[in-house]
């Protein structure tokens, strides 16, 4: 799991609370070990351990059965499948192997659909103009999704939102995750304050501004 120091997660909410003085949008940075607990990826790596370690032994035979089978060999057989199986069972929490036999459109679907309750369950959706725009970071999938509420969504073109992605995602492979996000956000803050400015008005802090973090 990433850590972040106090010091840049200090840095973090100063560069939200800058790139929110000229907009009225409100900017939510989240990270998340994983966006699902994928127990698909238990069974199947389980199922293919389980019928490779069959295939295996089966094509040995004439090896290990030199006096033809008896319920001693089926039973040590049906032991080595079992264990196998419980093997690939735990391969299947391991995140390389999961993000193996995982397809990308499910951990995409996943990493949505955990934006979509995190918005919710940190009350993005309760902003006055509706402009609230949460930046999730979801890890195990190795992916971003920017989700913004309909004051800012109606503004914006299709994939306005692809280069903050790709320069998160680059700065997490390369080491630079907190100078990554932080670049994101100032650019948010850029886009928002020409797709929804603050305006001479009020304009109230309606979220915080800290990084969210979940374990």
């Amino acid at each position: 799991m990433m850590q972040f120091t106090d010091a840049e997660r200090e840095r973090i909410k100063q560069t939200v609370q800058q790139a929110e003085r000229g907009t009225k949008g409100e900017i939510v940075p989240m990270i998340v070990p994983a966006s699902a607990l994928y127990r698909e990826a238990g069974y199947r790596t389980g199922l293919i351990l389980a019928l490779l370690t069959l295939a295996v032994l089966l094509t040995l035979e004439m090896y290990w059965v030199p006096w033809g089978w008896h319920a001693g060999n089926a039973g040590w057989l049906m032991l080595a499948v079992v264990v196998a199986y419980g093997i690939g069972q735990w391969l299947g929490t391991v995140p390389n192997i999961i993000r193996l036999v995982t397809s990308r459109e499910r951990m995409g679907y996943k990493v949505k659909l955990r934006a979509e309750h995190a918005f919710y369950q940190h009350g993005l959706h309760n902003t006055k103009d509706r402009t609230g725009i949460l930046i999730l970071v979801s890890l195990l999938e190795r992916r971003v999704h920017v989700l913004a509420d309909k004051g800012i969504n109606d503004r914006v073109p299709p994939g306005t939102w692809d280069g903050l992605v790709n320069g998160i995602l680059d700065g997490i492979r390369t080491g630079n995750a907190t100078d990554a996000i932080c670049e994101a956000i100032a650019k948010c803050g850029v886009l928002l304050s020409q797709v929804s400015p603050a305006g001479s008005g009020d304009n109230p802090d309606e979220l915080p501004n800290t990084l969210i973090q979940e374990l």
